[in-house]
C-alpha cells in the first residue's frame, strides 16, 4: 500500500538540530529508499516534507517514520494518510 506523510514541526528545526542530527536523517533516509520502503520525498515551499511511502500497512508506515532521527528528538511528526487508486475516470471510460 501507498501512504503520504506529511510533515509538522513541533520544534523549529533551524534552532534546534545540529548538523550532525540533520545528516543522521538524510542517511537514514537515504537507508529508507534503498530498501524501497521511501518512494519519494519532496519539500513543500513551506520547507515541510512531505513523503510517499511503500508499506504492508498504516502500522508499518507510522513504524517507519518514527525511526527518523528527528521524528525519535521531537522535533517533527507525520500525519499519515493512505492513497488509494482513483477511480473517477471510470466515469467517461465504458
Amino acid at each position: 500500500m501507498k501512504f503520504i506523510a506529511i510533515e509538522r514541526e513541533l520544534k523549529d528545526a533551524n534552532r534546534t538540530c545540529d548538523q550532525n542530527l540533520l545528516k543522521e536523517e538524510a542517511y537514514s533516509v537515504n537507508e529508507l529508499m534503498n530498501n524501497d520502503i521511501l518512494r519519494e520525498i519532496y519539500f513543500t515551499e513551506n520547507k515541510n516534507a512531505v513523503l510517499i511511502l511503500e508499506c504492508t500497512n498504516k502500522e508499518q508506515a507510522l513504524k517507519t517514520l518514527s525511526s527518523l532521527p528527528l521524528v525519535k528528538n521531537g522535533i517533527i511528526a507525520f500525519d499519515v494518510f493512505s492513497l488509494m487508486p482513483y477511480t473517477g475516470l471510470s466515469r467517461i471510460i465504458k
